[in-house]
């Protein structure tokens, strides 16, 4: 079943249109229910995964990695949810993490500054001057989260596969288009990018799983194979091993987990040459 994620500055238009693209399809429509997921399996609050995926990260936060468990967590849970497919999610940053999934159609919705503050000032009831501080400030935060954290570009149209502009088509037309898109076989999906979407998936679950104690492992994935490295090379390694292997017992999914350590080594001192 084909999956949508829809990006857009535009928060009323951008619900609508995957709402009634969900409606058409009999799909479901995910957009802050993937952060209430991610809350509650991760025991963490919603405000902190909300912020970590909206904000952009402080200089302390991008000097001690203070949002990567946060994202790690969100990222499980949307990736675990897009797998099952027949989806449109219309939440923030989704297209950053299936970029290399081909059967997904990635949208990106543009829509005019005047029209995006006249919703501001509805949405919030402010004036016109603090609505349009309120979208440049977004658009700010918009631009340094992915560039801090991703070096990505969010109005980079070759990130999406298709980017309409609302102020000459409605909101009408803009689902009929992303509908006859879903038909093409680019977006049918395959028994091997099913497999793609599963490991992806797989693999954010166990990073998730590892990521508050062990935030510099990398974590791959094939066919339910799980790898597990960690650079540079570190101290206590059965005991390590030992931990990894505790974090990650019980996920659904682990065929085989290999964990690549190394020993970290004691350097010689004259005494001992």
């Amino acid at each position: 079943m084909p999956i949508v994620t829809l990006s857009s500055s535009s928060q009323k238009k951008r619900r609508l249109i995957a709402e009634r693209i969900a409606d058409r399809l009999g799909h479901s429509c995910m957009s802050r229910e993937v952060i209430l997921e991610a809350s509650e399996q991760f025991n963490v609050p919603e405000i902190k995964l909300a912020k970590a995926i909206h904000d952009s990260p402080t200089i302390f936060e991008r000097l001690s990695n203070g949002k990567e468990r946060y994202i790690a967590f969100f990222k499980a849970a949307l990736l675990n949810n897009l797998k099952n497919g027949g989806i449109v999610y219309h939440g923030i940053v989704g297209h950053f993490f299936v970029q290399r999934v081909p059967h997904v159609l990635k949208v990106r919705i543009i829509d005019s500054m005047e029209n995006r503050i006249q919703e501001e000032m509805e949405r919030e009831d402010v004036p016109e001057n603090v609505a349009r501080k309120r979208v440049m400030q977004e658009d700010r935060e918009r631009y340094n989260w992915c560039s801090a954290l991703y070096k990505m570009d969010t109005r980079d149209p070759e990130l999406y596969n298709m980017v309409i502009n609302l102020e000459r088509i409605s909101v009408d037309d803009c689902v009929d288009i992303i509908c006859h898109a879903l038909d093409k076989d680019s977006f049918k999906k395959t028994a091997d990018a099913e497999k793609q979407l599963k490991d992806m998936a797989l693999t954010a679950t166990v990073k998730a799983a590892i990521v508050q104690k062990y935030s510099d492992a990398t974590v791959s994935s094939y066919d339910g194979n799980v790898l597990i490295h960690m650079d540079p090379p570190v101290a206590q390694i059965p005991k390590k091993k030992r931990d990894i292997r505790a974090l990650t017992c019980g996920i659904e999914g682990i065929k085989k987990l290999e964990l690549d350590l190394k020993a970290k080594t004691i350097p010689r001192t004259p005494m001992h040459k």
